[in-house]
């Protein structure tokens, strides 16, 4: 019988040859309208402005250009979509949660990004990026609750772990897990990551694998 351990590792390789393969930018929709036409499985990473959404795509996918990355927060404006080697698609979301962009350009962003999630058949899974230094803010748990309420699977990711110390990151993942509690859709693993020293990359691959693997 198969140890635990052995599934374990299982799951990491297959993450591992899911994202060794080919990566390629696919298309960019700045309205419900313009979305590619729905095709296998996607993925999605949400996340409040400058939490680090392009540089986890980039770390994900073994490629520093794939998803511009900046300091600015609000940079990525669109939904922006990846094929990741013709097993699954990756969107990488606007930022939520920057005004100083223009109130008019947040209500679009916002409404695109919930209009997405609403709508989207072959969605199987949204990763919410929470910064681990601040933890899940009141602009997050409103994001949360539109995809309990639209019945969507997410899961949370904390990054920028490396800024943490241990006894912080301890309690920042209880603190999160007493968050999700009793959120209906919320995938209860949490995954730490950090996109400089590149902790948890192996383990957010290994979840999107075993995710794939059981819509297969």
């Amino acid at each position: 019988m198969e140890s635990q351990e052995d599934k374990d590792a299982a799951l990491r390789e297959a993450g591992r040859l899911l994202f060794a393969g080919a990566a390629d930018f696919l298309s960019s929709a700045p309205s419900v309208e313009t979305l590619p036409p729905m095709r296998g499985h996607e993925i999605a990473f949400a996340g409040r402005s400058n939490v680090g959404k392009s540089s986890l795509v980039n770390a994900l996918t073994g490629r520093n250009t794939l998803a511009r990355t900046s300091h600015t927060p609000g940079r990525t404006q669109l939904l922006n979509f990846f094929d990741i080697g013709g097993k699954v698609t990756l969107v990488d979301m606007p930022g939520y949660g920057y005004a100083a962009v223009g109130k008019a350009k947040v209500e679009a962003w916002t409404r695109l990004i919930h209009d997405y999630l609403r709508g989207r058949a072959n969605l199987a899974r949204v990763y919410v990026l929470i910064d681990a230094r601040h933890g899940i803010k009141a602009n997050d748990a409103e994001v949360l609750d539109g995809l309990d309420t639209a019945a969507v699977s997410y899961q949370i990711v904390l990054t920028k772990a490396d800024a943490l110390k241990k006894s912080e990151i301890e309690a920042r993942l209880a603190a999160t897990r007493a968050s999700l509690a009793r959120r209906p859709a919320a995938f209860p693993e949490i995954i730490l990551t950090s996109s400089r020293t590149e902790e948890g990359i192996a383990d957010l691959r290994a979840s999107i694998a075993r995710l794939l693997s059981e819509r297969a």
